[in-house]
């Protein structure tokens, strides 16, 4: 094992060596699997009745919204499914980018910045300061319902992408999978703490440090406060484990990312009188409906879609065969990767009984670290700062085509290298990696590939 002040150095003998080592055969990405494993269907073990809940909220969470519906006036796209796509309903950024098409659908206006491209991933932007200098961290939608159909005389402006690009000040995301996080939401938060206290010595010793993201004011749970608005317990949703249920994470979503007011969100975020057609919070319970699925507003059958989505299925042969695989999974735990993607927790008791006590096999300690100067965007969110990061889960990873917050990467090698910069608490598992054999970092390549 290396010490963390090792590691430049190391990097650098690499680099020397690689000059004399043309004829090894270099650790590649295998590349994303092609089998689906029956990826986007509900998790097993629903009664008929909760497969109604799970089958109501993938259609609204497919569905494209409309001008009338309430989508905009700013917005980042007209779907969740559309962001939420690879390898199926309910995933991440596809490999055609809908973005771009959508710039322009049904008569918009708008301008494809020059961060999005067709083949590239799908992103917000959020831009780190405000013109004044303050912090500013929020989303600034990318698109305008200008010229759409329904839209009227509406005009709002696009925000000027290029000068917060040229000036550094836009950081971008994409979007996070939604696969068995029903599962997630039932990990008890002291089990997440034991975990932390568990290898305390061992993520010491690494360099690893890692924390839940709330914010303790005073002594007491009722003395809590947490800056997301929550109740001072663990939040786990998103890239800086910023929001902490689904239907918070959902809510937010279908405001910030549609413009779309609900049930936890009633206000407009833009209140241009040109550009309001209905005059009241677009999605809602419905009280008067008498069958209850019918009576749920968006948000809430969003939720039921993620919570009863089945968790990734790993593959036990593909890539490299069973016995890379294997082996790779042991050099991922030698390695010190495991400190911060754990393997496993297990759920807390729930009415579903496809959730209750339940291995959530995700690969995530769910706390927020430090990942350097590299990986930094300046954004703070909860008690995250904007150097850290929630332990991105792995599971899935196997047949996801970008990586990392910003989906800069779209190779694990290059991915793995970017944990590394001058204050990551991932630099002596880097260069754990980076120690490895070429066999080896190809077992290890395979094992994350079969997840």
């Amino acid at each position: 094992m290396l010490g963390a002040a090792s590691l430049f150095a190391f990097q650098a003998t690499i680099s020397s060596q690689s000059q004399t080592a043309a004829a090894v055969t270099r650790a590649q990405d295998p590349g994303p699997r092609k089998d689906d494993k029956a990826a986007g269907g509900p998790i097993a073990g629903l009664t008929g009745q909760q497969n109604e809940y799970f089958n109501a909220g993938k259609a609204d969470f497919a569905e494209a919204e409309e001008v009338d519906e309430g989508i905009g006036p700013r917005m980042n796209l007209d779907s969740c499914g559309g962001c939420h796509a690879q390898p199926a309903i309910g995933g991440t950024s596809p490999a055609v980018n809908p973005q771009v098409a959508f710039a322009n659908l049904n008569g918009g206006k708008d301008k494809v910045p020059s961060f999005l491209t067709a083949n590239g991933p799908v992103r917000e932007v959020r831009f780190v300061r405000n013109a004044d200098g303050s912090p500013d961290g929020g989303v600034h939608a990318i698109f305008t319902i200008n010229g759409r159909t329904g839209a009227g005389s509406c005009s709002v402006p696009q925000p000027d992408f290029e000068t917060a690009v040229k000036n550094k000040n836009a950081i971008f995301r994409i979007p996070t999978p939604t696969f068995g996080l029903g599962l997630v939401e039932l990990i008890p938060d002291a089990a997440i703490l034991a975990n932390q206290a568990a290898s305390a010595a061992a993520r010491n010793a690494l360099g690893i440090r890692g924390r839940a993201n709330f914010a303790v004011a005073g002594r007491t749970i009722s003395g809590q406060t947490n800056n997301n608005g929550n109740d001072g317990t663990i939040a786990r949703f998103g890239w800086k484990a910023q929001n902490k249920s689904l239907l918070i994470f959902a809510g937010e979503a279908y405001n910030v990312e549609m413009g779309i007011t609900n049930d936890l969100f009633m206000t407009e975020r833009e209140e241009t009188n040109a550009c309001q057609f209905s005059g009241m919070p677009n999605s809602i319970t419905d009280m008067d409906a008498t069958d209850p699925v019918v009576s749920m507003s968006s948000i809430e059958k969003f939720s039921a879609f993620m919570r009863l989505l089945a968790p990734p299925t790993p593959s036990t042969t593909t890539p490299g065969g069973a016995a890379s695989i294997t082996n790779g999974k042991a050099l991922f735990q030698s390695a010190g990767c495991a400190l911060c993607h754990t393997p496993s927790f297990t759920t807390s008791a729930s009415r579903i009984a496809a959730l209750s006590k339940q291995p959530v096999n995700l690969f995530s300690d769910l706390l927020v670290h430090d990942m350097g100067v590299g990986l930094a965007d300046g954004v703070s969110q909860g008690s995250a700062t904007g150097r850290e990061f929630r332990t991105a889960p792995l599971w899935g990873l196997g047949q996801r085509l970008f990586f990392l917050h910003d989906g800069r990467a779209s190779d694990l090698v290059t991915a793995i290298r970017a944990h590394a910069s001058a204050g990551s608490e991932a630099n002596v598992s880097v260069a754990n990696y980076l120690f490895l054999s070429e066999k080896q970092k190809q077992d290890l390549l395979n094992f994350l590939r079969s997840l």
